[in-house]
């Protein structure tokens, strides 16, 4: 599989890329510069949108604008002017959290979990915004909220907490969002490094980036077996997506914060977005935000 770059930018904390199929765009965010990248790829063109506080997640809405889970809450994010317009906060009480990684749900919910950031204390939730734009707490007991991603039938949300090194699964319901029945859907060897953000192909595959591991790897869900490993030119591999006209090319974000000197001379493009074009497989278009 050919490696590419996609852009020559550097994110400090690349993470969240999502694909705009309306604007052949993909999407993604710098958690800790506050903001999100949009890359047209058929013109070649980086826009920059600054949110002026750290960024753990965004997604599209139906109508084209951002939902996002930001520094200080949830929040609607205007592509075009910037304007950014608050939710709600469920942890406005917990300054030493911050949310990280983030998802919508086949229903159009958008779900995005916290962490600390001593990322060494359950003390981070998974939170739920519904359409109605209510606030509901999934998950408790998180270290560092990381991927999701849906069963296609719809009945299966898959999530990393990163520092179990698993991939667990809950039954769900896509009429009321409710999920029960937490199990160990995949066990990750550390020495593959800790599992991150996360996507699902049309085969109902699992791709998990990983943290400190320089891969991504694919898993059947069902067996727990790793099926395929990518090797990458970078260390801290974060998220991965679907894109392209016909989902075939994967997206992947990388980090380059709290790499030594040495460590980025060994591995200057990390923080870099990638793209292995015509990977092999495909997957379907990113869930969007069906509230107002």
């Amino acid at each position: 599989m050919k490696i590419e770059l996609v852009c020559d930018h550097i994110c400090e904390l690349g993470e969240g890329p999502v694909w705009d199929a309306r604007g052949n765009k993909i999407c993604w965010v710098d958690i800790v510069n506050g903001e999100i990248h949009e890359y047209d790829v058929n013109h070649r063109k980086l826009k920059t949108i600054p949110v002026h506080q750290m960024i753990g997640a965004m997604a599209l809405k139906r109508n084209g604008n951002y939902v996002a889970a930001l520094q200080h809450g949830f929040a609607f994010i205007n592509r075009q002017t910037g304007e950014i317009k608050m939710i709600g906060d469920p942890e406005a009480h917990l300054s030493n959290n911050r949310f990280n990684d983030g998802k919508c749900d086949p229903a159009g919910r958008f779900w995005a979990g916290t962490m600390p950031f001593s990322e060494d204390s359950p003390a981070g939730s998974v939170y739920c915004l519904e359409t109605d734009l209510s606030i509901e707490k999934k998950i408790g007991g998180v270290t560092v909220s990381n991927g999701m991603a849906w069963s296609h039938d719809h009945r299966t949300l898959y999530y990393i907490d990163s520092p179990s090194f698993e991939v667990v699964g809950y039954s769900y319901d896509v009429t009321t969002g409710d999920i029960s029945g937490k199990r160990l859907i995949i066990a990750v060897s550390k020495e593959d490094g800790s599992p991150d953000g996360m996507t699902i192909d049309n085969e109902g595959m699992l791709w998990v980036a990983h943290w400190g591991g320089w891969k991504l790897t694919r898993w059947n869900p069902v067996t727990g077996k790793k099926l395929k490993e990518i090797a990458l030119p970078v260390s801290q591999v974060t998220s991965c997506t679907f894109g392209g006209d016909h989902g075939e090319d994967l997206y992947i974000t990388s980090a380059k914060i709290h790499l030594t000197a040495e460590q980025l001379e060994k591995q200057p493009l990390a923080g870099s977005l990638f793209v292995i074009r015509n990977c092999g497989f495909a997957g379907a278009a990113c869930f969007e935000f069906a509230g107002a």
